[in-house]
C-alpha cells in the first residue's frame, strides 16, 4: 500500500472508496457522484493497493486566517473527506493518510488541523486516539414526513408540499429534538493541534 496526491485519474476510485466507506456511518446518504474542487489551496492524499484507491483524505487549507476554519487563530486545514475503504479498515489506512497529511501541513505553516464528523462512535474514538480535541457540536437533523414535519416546516409557496428536510440545531433542548426526529445526528468539531 502507498499513499501517494490524488491525480485526476483517481476521481472513479475515489468516489467509489468514499461511497463505501460511508455506508456503515451516519454520513451513509451523503454521496457524491463527482469529488469535490477546492476554492483554496487543498492536500489530497490516496491510499493505493495494487491499483484500486482505499482510503483518501482531503484537506483543504487557508493561505488567509479564517477562510477555511471555522475557528483558531493562525492559518489552518478542514479535512473535509477522510475514508478507508470497508475491505481495508483496521490496517492503520486512516492513520498513515493523516500522519502524511500533517506532514505537508506543518511544511506549509498549518498550526491546526480541524475536522467536522457526526456521532458514529468509532470514527469519533478514532478522532480522539489521533490527537483531537472535541471543541463543539450542533445537531444535525433529518425532518421526514408526517408527524416530523408537522408544526416544524410549511411552506409559504403555494401547491408547494414539503416532505423532508434537512436542518442544523444549535439550542440547548438537543433532547427534545433528539426526541421529536427520528434522525437526529450529534456534529462534532475535533480541532488538532500541529507542532
Amino acid at each position: 500500500m502507498k499513499i501517494r496526491p490524488y491525480q485526476i485519474e483517481d476521481e472513479q476510485g475515489w468516489v467509489r472508496c468514499r461511497v463505501l466507506s460511508f455506508l456503515d456511518t451516519a454520513y451513509f446518504d451523503n454521496v457524491l457522484k463527482e469529488k469535490e474542487i477546492y476554492e483554496n489551496p487543498a492536500m489530497e492524499l490516496v491510499a493505493e493497493e495494487e491499483g484500486q484507491i482505499v482510503g483518501l483524505i482531503d484537506i483543504e487549507y487557508e493561505i488567509k486566517e479564517r477562510t477555511v476554519c471555522s475557528r483558531g487563530t493562525g492559518l489552518g486545514g478542514m479535512i473535509w473527506h477522510i475514508a478507508v475503504h470497508p475491505d481495508f479498515r483496521r490496517e492503520g489506512i486512516g492513520t498513515k493518510l493523516l500522519n502524511e497529511a500533517e506532514r505537508i501541513a506543518k511544511n506549509k505553516g498549518l498550526n491546526r488541523l480541524e475536522a467536522w464528523t457526526r456521532d458514529d462512535e468509532w470514527v469519533n474514538k478514532w478522532y480522539v486516539k489521533n490527537g483531537f480535541t472535541k471543541v463543539e457540536s450542533y445537531l444535525h437533523v433529518y425532518i421526514d414526513g408526517g408527524n416530523e414535519l408537522k408544526g416544524t416546516i410549511k411552506s409559504e409557496m403555494p401547491n408547494l408540499f414539503p416532505v423532508q428536510a434537512f436542518a442544523h440545531y444549535v439550542g440547548e433542548d438537543v433532547e427534545l429534538v433528539k426526541k421529536k426526529f427520528n434522525r437526529a445526528h450529534e456534529c462534532v468539531c475535533y480541532e488538532k493541534m500541529l507542532e
